[in-house]
């Protein structure tokens, strides 16, 4: 890619894609409240939904919250084929928001233009390009999201590229790659959005991955790793099937792990663990306990060894400091404990016991 350029910008889908997943159900206040921890959070885009898909992506757009740092995202399709781009009721109401940016999909896998579409694949990307172009002229920041693109690459890369270039003819701030069937592994992702850098720019290039096969924390970094510099997820990994991209293992990975940059702070991380237990509060579910970071196990030490050493240096079983994700250490007292899962859990509750008592060993046998 050209230049050296660091900074990736974080694209919150949660109240758009998440709202796909089986069994959740937002309202127009769960939408409101969870755009606002984002907000304060700092990602960069805040995708609120579809306008005119649903009466509640209606309703939350009829009134959008006040963003102080995230730009509000209105989702939509390209326009239908045998219409104009400004005679098409569904573009019309995702550029007719209130919202300073939209992102628009479109078909960019030739065997889903012949067969979901049923057009011919020029006509796929005159569509494209007039849908793009549409939003750019209204002085709205213009996304595409081309769905299927690496099935698509890995079918037709010609074809697939002249969906790409399109969009960006059309004026599109950002052209996002979409890994929709959530089957393409790292080493793909990463060579392939290499191959698309070398056409378009980097600093233009977003990445959107499904977890099908467990891979898409690792694919997204991938993609950032080849040059993307635009990140697509959700709070928690919410998302049809398997789920999308987890923005919260996603945001400390980069913050803590990589030389990216992003408009997140320090400070603010420490309540990523707050806003992903909101989210499953506003969804009435429990947390997973094994989730990454934020987890109630992510810093437990159960086995005595372990205990005795992290005692001594946390960092001998623990990647980061729990409080850097607003999180905390939790030493659990079992038939697999030592003497210092005993001590620990005594300091815990403010209870001196001197570490030499003889005492100490009939607790532990």
């Amino acid at each position: 890619m050209a230049g050296d350029d660091k900074r990736v910008y974080i694209f919150d889908t949660t109240l758009r894609d998440g709202a796909q997943t089986q069994g959740v159900d937002f309202g127009v206040g769960d939408k409101l409240a969870i755009a606002q921890a984002l907000d304060r959070l700092g990602v960069d885009y805040i995708e609120g939904g579809w306008p005119g898909a649903n009466p509640t992506d209606d309703a939350f757009f009829a009134e959008p919250p006040t963003l102080k740092r995230a730009k509000l995202v209105a989702f939509g399709m390209t326009r239908r084929a045998g219409r104009s781009a400004a005679n098409d009721p569904a573009l019309a109401a995702s550029v007719g928001t209130k919202a300073p940016a939209v992102c628009l999909f479109g078909k960019s896998w030739d065997f889903h233009v012949d067969v979901a579409l049923g057009v011919e694949r020029s006509e796929n990307l005159t569509m494209i390009e007039e849908s793009i172009a549409l939003v750019a002229s209204r002085g709205t920041e213009a996304m595409f999201d081309a769905e299927h693109f690496f099935d698509g690459y890995k079918a037709n890369p010609s074809y697939a590229f002249d969906c790409l270039m399109a969009a960006e003819r059309a004026g599109a701030r950002w052209i996002v790659l979409c890994d929709t069937n959530g089957g393409t592994l790292p080493r793909e992702v990463e060579r392939i959005v290499g191959k698309v850098i070398e056409k378009i720019p980097g600093t233009k290039i977003g990445i959107h991955t499904h977890n099908d096969t467990e891979n898409a924390v690792a694919n997204s970094l991938a993609a950032l790793n080849a040059g993307a510099r635009q990140v697509q997820g959700t709070l928690n990994g919410l998302g049809e099937r398997c789920g999308n991209a987890n923005l919260v293992s996603l945001i400390p990975t980069l913050l803590l792990k990589t030389n990216f940059s992003t408009g997140i702070a320090e400070k603010a991380l420490t309540q990523i663990t707050k806003i992903s237990r909101l989210l499953d509060e506003r969804l009435n579910r429990a947390p997973s306990r094994s989730a990454a970071y934020v987890g109630e196990s992510a810093f437990v030490h159960k086995g005595g060894l372990h205990v005795s050493a992290v005692e001594k240096d946390p960092r001998t079983y623990e990647h980061i400091e729990p409080a850097l994700v607003g999180n905390r250490r939790h030493v659990v007292v079992s038939d697999q404990s030592g003497r210092a899962n005993i001590l620990a859990r005594f300091r815990d509750i403010g209870l001196a016991v001197d570490a030499d008592d003889p005492k100490i060993a009939t607790l532990v046998e």
